[in-house]
Parts: C-alpha cells; sequence; structure tokens
C-alpha cells in the first residue's frame, strides 16, 4: 500500500511537469518567419508614413465637378461654392450651396446638410438628380467637403480625422447657412450622409447640443472596432497614421469606441431612419445589422430602420450603392424597386419632420416637388 501511494505521487509530479516541458521544448522552435506576409500585416501607426498621393490630380478631378454642376444647375437651381470656418479650429471648409432659383423669403425654407462618405471621399456630381429633388421640394441643401475630403490639396487631405474634428467641419456647416441665408429656418434642419457620411450624420444627432430636427443615414459605417478587424491591414492603413488616432483599436479602444456609431445609440433623443442592405460589400450586412438591431432594442420611438434584402446590383459595390443608382452620363436615375422604395421613405420621413412645404410668409400650405 505504502509503494502504491509512492508510486500516485511519482505519476503526478510527473504528469504536473509535462506541460512546463513541452513549453520549454516549444519554445527553443525556431520560427521562420514570411518576410512577404509580415510585409503586407504591417500597419504603420507613424504621421510621417500617411500615404501620398497624385493631389494635382484631385484638383483636376474636383475642377470638372463643380464645372459640371455650373453647368446642370444654370436655369434650374440657385448653385454655388461657398467656404466657411469650422467651430473646432477655425480651419477653411468649401461646401456646395443648392438652393430654389426664388426664396420664399425669411425663414421660409427647410435646410438639409448632406454628407458625402468615403475615406478622402468628396461630393460628386452623381448626387445631382437627388439634390434636384430635394431643391424641387423646398429644401435649402449644404454638402461641406470636411477635412479630409479630395480635391483641395495636401494640406486638407492630410488633415483628416475620421469621426472626430470632421463631425465639427460638418456640424459648422447649420451656424453659417443660419446666419448667412435668412431664408433658412433655423427650426427645420436636418442632416443626411451615405456610408461615412452616415457615420457623421449619426455622431451629429447623438450629440449632447446639437440643432437638428432628424437625421438619416444611408448604408452608415457603423463600428470601426468590428469593421477593421474585418477589413484588414489595407484599410486600417487608412485610420492608424492619422495625427489623432495613431494606432490601431488594440491600441486605442477608447478613440474607436468614440468614433463609431453603434457605441452612441444610447445617447439618441432625435428621429434617425437608416437604410442598410444585406448584400453591402462595403459596410457589410454583418457590421450594418448591428447598429439597426440595437436601434430597433433600445430606440424604437425614435429609429425608423429599413433591411433590403439583396437589391439589385450597380456597379462595383453592389448594395452599398442600391439608393444612389445613377447614369454617370446623362446624371439621370436609375430606379431599380428598392431604390425607389428608399427614397419614397427618406423623402417622407424628413418631410414629416422637417415641413419643407411650410412657409410662415404664406399662410397656405406649399407643396412642390413630385407628387404636387
Amino acid at each position: 500500500m505504502h509503494r502504491l501511494r509512492v508510486g500516485l505521487v511519482g505519476l503526478a509530479c510527473a504528469l504536473s511537469l509535462a506541460p512546463a516541458v513541452g513549453r520549454a521544448q516549444a519554445s527553443d522552435r525556431q520560427v521562420v518567419m514570411d518576410t512577404a506576409r509580415a510585409r503586407a500585416l504591417y500597419v504603420s501607426k507613424a504621421w510621417e508614413d500617411h500615404p501620398h498621393r497624385d493631389y494635382q490630380a484631385d484638383i483636376d478631378r474636383k475642377a470638372r465637378t463643380d464645372s459640371i454642376y455650373a453647368a446642370v444647375t444654370e436655369g434650374v437651381v440657385d448653385f454655388q461654392k461657398v467656404t466657411y470656418r469650422s467651430q473646432v479650429d477655425g480651419m477653411e471648409i468649401p461646401a456646395y450651396l443648392f438652393q430654389p432659383l426664388e426664396s420664399r423669403g425669411p425663414t421660409g425654407h427647410a435646410a438639409m446638410i448632406w454628407v458625402h462618405g468615403g475615406v478622402h471621399g468628396n461630393w460628386n456630381q452623381n448626387m445631382w438628380p437627388f439634390v434636384r429633388e430635394a431643391v424641387e421640394r423646398g429644401y435649402v441643401i449644404i454638402a461641406p467637403e470636411y477635412r479630409g475630403s479630395t480635391g483641395y490639396g495636401e494640406e486638407h487631405h492630410r488633415a483628416i480625422d475620421y469621426g472626430g474634428y470632421e463631425v465639427d467641419d460638418v456640424v459648422s456647416a447649420y451656424e453659417w447657412m443660419t446666419s448667412q441665408l435668412a431664408h433658412v429656418d433655423p427650426e427645420r434642419v436636418g442632416m443626411m450622409g451615405w456610408s461615412h457620411g452616415g457615420l457623421i450624420t449619426i455622431h451629429s444627432v447623438t450629440r449632447d447640443d446639437h440643432p437638428f430636427r432628424a437625421g438619416a443615414a444611408l448604408v452608415p459605417v457603423t463600428n470601426l472596432i468590428f469593421r477593421l478587424s474585418y477589413k484588414g491591414p489595407g484599410y486600417q492603413r487608412n485610420f492608424a497614421t492619422q495625427e489623432r488616432i495613431a494606432g490601431l483599436p488594440f491600441e486605442q479602444r477608447a478613440i474607436y469606441e468614440e468614433r463609431s456609431p453603434y457605441y452612441r445609440v444610447d445617447d439618441l433623443e432625435t428621429p434617425l431612419m437608416v437604410h442598410v442592405a444585406t448584400n453591402d460589400r462595403d459596410v457589410n450586412f454583418q457590421e450594418a445589422s448591428m447598429l439597426v438591431y440595437k436601434l430597433r432594442a433600445t430606440k424604437p420611438d425614435l429609429a425608423e430602420t429599413k433591411i433590403y434584402v439583396d437589391p439589385a446590383p450597380w456597379g462595383r459595390s453592389v448594395g452599398h450603392a442600391f439608393s444612389r443608382r445613377v447614369d454617370p452620363e446623362t446624371l439621370e436615375r436609375v430606379d431599380s424597386p428598392a431604390q425607389r422604395d428608399s427614397w419614397n421613405r427618406t423623402w417622407t420621413f424628413l418631410e414629416e419632420h422637417l415641413r419643407p412645404y411650410e412657409d410662415p410668409n404664406n399662410p397656405a400650405p406649399v407643396r412642390t416637388g413630385p407628387g404636387g
């Protein structure tokens, strides 16, 4: 019996040592690094490694866009390029301004800030048919080219601050409009954006103190922590070198949470519309659904959401552009059932909260645009 007890103790000691021996042997093994894979996975967080590009080519493309707008808007809407200063640091922000040819008088018009998408994107001519419809309905539209937008040179491009100061740039358009345009009603201003612009829209309407009556976020970027892990190093490099981010989510978790709309839902107190697509290859449904389901669960009285199931493909982006289908030659809408439905819902939502048909200078309601 004594011998059996000693034997069991010895066996237990041997088993307890086995993992340690295994670890020691494993640590002695030399791992041959795949340098090509290591290079592909490398993501710098140094500002000097911020990507360079052909800034003059961007400026030339922007000049072409501006000339197209000048041509198509003539005699249809009042089109101007304006500039204003960001409330956060005084940076000069260019913007597109679209208005009815004849204003209704003081506070006669509702207005919207329309926010373009893209990491280093910009406002392009493909938005024209939707802008025209908005102005026909009585809206004044301003589209800011916030910091990081392309077409304005290296300094503006490299000032990108995704989910940060760019939100201040966009919100600052409200102060400029309401101080410079007497026909804009300060009580009837909303915001709408696509993709990255949807992210900015949600950040704007979840701030503690903001002037917006409604927000519409179409296929919005939702969760940067998930998104960067899902997209990989090629996409991560657009963020890690930004001066006020300087790293990846595991290094700057608080910053990425702060800049992700998913974590802002609890602060929502303003009506918000969100449309997403299951076949979106940019803001994949795995990301977009997080926001939709959280809004439905926690803000059902404020959020109006719609999931479009595999809307008709359009170009390389498939579902991501499902509600922005435009013929690049004619600049006319190329409607699909999903696009028509999305815009019908969008106009109805905005009309409910912004009342673009109302004119305090004229007691009789004014209804313009499709549908009378």
